[in-house]
């Protein structure tokens, strides 16, 4: 083979063995620099090219015509296998670095406990001297042993304490940070690893509630320092900060006085405000801390409009540790410890306000997620949801939340007056005649003409209802709780124009609601979408035409394992090419776990699943109250629901009227999902609820087992079943219905009705469909089988009818499609008469899909 030399040319020093290719006969090809820089600008364009372009290149660049086009094809295998190496070792160097900073983290965590250990050994042993040499002084050296004196806040009054008091905290911070202060315990459900988002603890006897956190982020201190300190940006939960005062403290570092405010997470408490001392200062390691505690005194406060919603809550040290780290990056160490006075709450909600896992999921997590999501983006790693950068993404989800917490806290200095209620207070109105949707970027998005808005809020305790799932739930089955006329007249209002209550049209929900997906956290822990809810016009003129409403909304804590984590579904009406300063009006939900403990079980209030606090609840000190089975309260969530509506003056009685009703309808809807949902909903006592009518489940898993057995002889000589339905010789009872529900093969019922509708299904059924038992019940037979299915199935249904009543029918293996529209192959499945028992009269239709599977 012939060899292109070119020896009046220079190789590239920066090409290094690009340059040269080793041909068939053993021989290097070499190219010149020229040559080099052709090839490596159409590998910039398409890294493999095709025999067509390489024969294409050659023909258009004169300096490689000597070469054959199978040398140039080697050149590009071999810089793609460059291209590969060089990103496989950029990314196992950055694990290796990761690895490596966690590694360093682990460490101290096991000096720490260590030390923590070696303390704890020391004061059992001269607990256990003084028990043998001093019994009468026991109680006495137990006191000064275990207990911790409360600090004394020092006066802010007073500037020459403040530096004193700032390296106080500072070595109080540092202590909790990376010593033994706290007693520190891991994070359920939050094990360091490789993947982790770093290593997270809670505290355990000790004043208040506290969490700490430490990871690795590829950011550089003053910028991680930076970041945290604007808190409103990355916090939610955070409504105002104000730095009153700044002054150097003399060593190079910064003093500040701040005055921040921290919304209530539902109706039913008060919010919280500080007044705090921030100290930021680099340590002679090359760390960097920020730390900050709270002040005596009153110092600043709220708007005197607004001073009877807050309650001023205490910080103790708390703060960020900052190291730079070799390679770029840092290791940051998170400490975030509270007292929030829980006594200011009703007693039911004194758990969440005594949690340190809540304190850690709503503070201390978030904040190292967001730093990390901030480096993630920085990184230029972020796909952009229909074509919107991050920042402005965020923005969007800050604003939605910020608008959410606004409708359910009601301040006062914002507007916000209540309405005289019905009588009924289950149901929260709330007016603000001062807030104009206005955008403050663009008045051409302003709706000036509206009268003010109106909020109905409300909310109530869940018993045995998983966060998570519900919010999943109300996500994904918008038709279940949803009436399209209020998201229509939402929609229509913000466009300043369109129709107003209580003339808007009539419209009709077609059910269908479609996710459009803008962008996520790394973790997925949130969600951002928009959402188009398919509709049309009843009026006869504009019969054809779409009147498609969309909304943004956000969606979080919809992982089950996440402890301790808020779930929320907020949304907005928004317009089809919203602007990024688009008139946003958030409604939604929210639904915040309580840590239960040993008391509560004793202490919980009397209740079935579902119970409206509004009614009852007092502040004050803590009351007995019957006792319950500890079992059935081990799960209790407090479910806050906040609708707002824009309105014009002379409606305002009558948008009033009509939000009440629709907050207590939504009400009713979310009960009857939460009561389906709930584990407990399959307990044989209660059974799952089915439609109204329809006989027990546990009757109805015995009608199913006896109408099956009548008539498997004959089913089984054409129909194999991977896994027998039931055997009656080994269960009954109760356990009819557990063996069920738990059967591996998909088991529904449907209606006898000229257009079955599902009845019952198992959690096989369930699953296969992926739905739920409240939706079931909206699911036709025809909706989960396509044309040719249909027509099969209707023809063995037409025989199956016209059998007695040990009829069957056994279908070949087929196709059918979930609630979700996802394809579900089964390889057999079997359908018979289901009898009621006592008057022998056909009951409903029975399903069996045996080995299904998503396609």
């Amino acid at each position: 083979m012939a060899m292109a030399v070119a020896p009046q040319h220079r190789e590239s020093s920066g090409s290094g063995s690009l340059n040269k290719h080793l041909t068939d006969n053993g021989k290097y090809v070499r190219y010149t620099s020229e040559q080099v820089e052709a090839l490596e600008r159409v590998y910039a364009e398409c890294p493999k090219p095709s025999s067509l372009r390489r024969q294409q290149l050659i023909r258009e660049c004169p300096i490689l015509a000597n070469i054959e086009p199978k040398q140039i094809k080697v050149w590009f295998q071999n810089r793609r296998c460059r291209e590969k190496q060089r990103k496989e070792s950029s990314r196992l160097q950055t694990v290796n670095r990761k690895l490596t900073a966690m590694n360093k983290l682990l460490m101290e965590e096991n000096d720490r406990l260590q030390k923590q250990v070696s303390q704890l050994v020391c004061e059992n042993g001269f607990m256990q001297q003084q028990l043998q040499t001093a019994p009468a002084a026991a109680d006495a050296s137990c006191d000064s042993a275990v207990t911790t004196p409360q600090h004394s806040l020092r006066d802010a009054n007073n500037p020459a304490g403040l530096l004193s008091l700032a390296e106080e905290t500072l070595a109080e911070f540092l202590s909790k940070a990376t010593g033994t202060a706290v007693d520190w315990v891991q994070m359920p459900g939050m094990k360091p690893g490789p993947d982790s988002v770093g290593i997270f603890a809670i505290s355990q006897r000790c004043s208040g509630v506290a969490a700490r956190a430490c990871g690795l982020v590829s950011l550089e201190p003053t910028k991680l320092a930076e970041i945290l300190k604007d808190r409103q940006s990355w916090f939610r939960d955070c409504r105002n900060l104000e730095v009153f005062t700044v002054f150097p403290a003399g060593n190079g570092g910064t003093i500040e006085l701040l005055y921040s405010q921290i919304y209530a997470p539902t109706t039913l408490a008060p919010a919280r405000d500080f007044w705090t001392l921030r100290y930021t200062i680099n340590l002679e390691n090359g760390s960097l801390v920020v730390c900050e505690r709270s002040l005596s005194g009153s110092g600043a406060g709220p708007n005197a409009a607004a001073a009877a919603q807050f309650v001023r809550a205490e910080m103790l040290p708390s703060g960020y540790l900052i190291r730079p780290c070799e390679g770029g990056g840092s290791i940051i160490h998170i400490v975030d410890h509270l007292n929030l006075q829980a006594w200011s709450v009703p007693e039911v909600l004194r758990p969440l306000y005594e949690s340190s896992k809540a304190v850690a999921q709503k503070v201390t997590i978030t904040a190292l997620r967001h730093v990390r999501q901030i480096a993630h983006e920085t990184s230029g790693e972020v796909v952009y949801g229909l074509g919107r950068q991050p920042a402005v993404l965020r923005t969007f989800s800050q604003r939605l939340s910020r608008g959410f917490n606004d409708a359910i806290n009601g301040f006062n200095d914002d507007g916000w007056s209540l309405m005289n209620s019905d009588g009924a207070e289950d149901v929260i109105i709330a007016v603000n005649t001062t807030k104009n949707l206005i955008s403050a970027n663009n008045p051409a998005h302003s709706l000036s003409f509206l009268g003010g808005i109106l909020c109905a809020k409300a909310s109530m305790l869940l018993q045995n209802v998983p966060p998570a799932v519900l919010v999943r739930f109300l996500r994904e089955h918008r038709s279940e709780w949803a009436d399209f006329s209020v998201d229509a007249y939402s929609a229509a209002s913000l466009k300043a124009g369109s129709y107003a209550y209580p003339g808007m049209r009539s419209m009709r929900f077609t059910g269908s609601q479609i996710i459009m997906p803008l962008g996520h956290t790394i973790e997925q822990e949130e969600l951002l979408e928009v959402i188009r809810l398919e509709g049309h016009s009843f009026a006869q003129e504009d019969a054809f035409v779409s009147r498609d409403i969309h909304l943004l909304q956000i969606c979080s804590g919809i992982d089950e394992n996440a402890v301790g984590a808020c779930s929320e579904l907020v949304f907005a009406p928004i317009d089809e090419m919203f602007p990024d300063d688009a008139p946003l009006l958030p409604s939604g939900f929210r639904v915040i776990p309580l840590e239960s403990k040993t008391k509560d079980a004793q202490e919980a209030l009397t209740t079935n699943r579902t119970l409206d606090l509004t009614s009852s609840l007092e502040v004050g000190p803590v009351t007995n109250h019957a006792s319950v089975d500890g079992s059935s309260c081990h799960l209790r969530s407090v479910l806050t629901i906040a609708f707002q509506f824009p309105f014009e003056s002379n409606l305002q009685d009558n948008v009033a009227t009509m939000a009440r009703q629709y907050v207590r309808s939504v009400i009713s809807s979310v009960q009857r999902v939460a009561t389906a949902i709930s584990p407990s909903g399959l307990n044989p006592a209660l059974g799952p609820k089915l439609s109204a009518g329809s006989p027990e489940a546990l009757t109805l898993a015995h009608w199913i087992c006896q109408s099956y057995w009548q008539v498997l002889p004959q089913v089984s000589s054409c129909y194999h079943l991977g896994a027998e339905l039931l055997r009656s010789d080994s269960v009954g009872g109760d356990s009819v219905l557990k063996h069920l529900w738990h059967h591996p093969d998909a088991i529904l019922c449907c209606s006898l009705e000229a257009l079955p509708v599902f009845i019952f299904a198992n959690q096989a059924g369930l699953d296969m469909l992926e739905t739920t038992l409240v939706a079931l019940q909206d699911i036709t037979l025809d909706k989960i089988f396509d044309e040719s299915g249909r027509k099969a199935l209707f023809t063995d249904f037409a025989k199956l009818m016209q059998q007695a009543n040990n009829g069957f029918a056994c279908l070949p293996a087929g196709i059918c499609m979930s609630t979700m529209g996802r394809n579900v192959s089964y390889e057999q499945a079997v359908s018979w008469k289901v009898l009621a028992a006592e008057e022998n009269t056909v009951h409903c239709i029975a399903f069996s899909f045996v080995n299904w599977s998503f396609l």
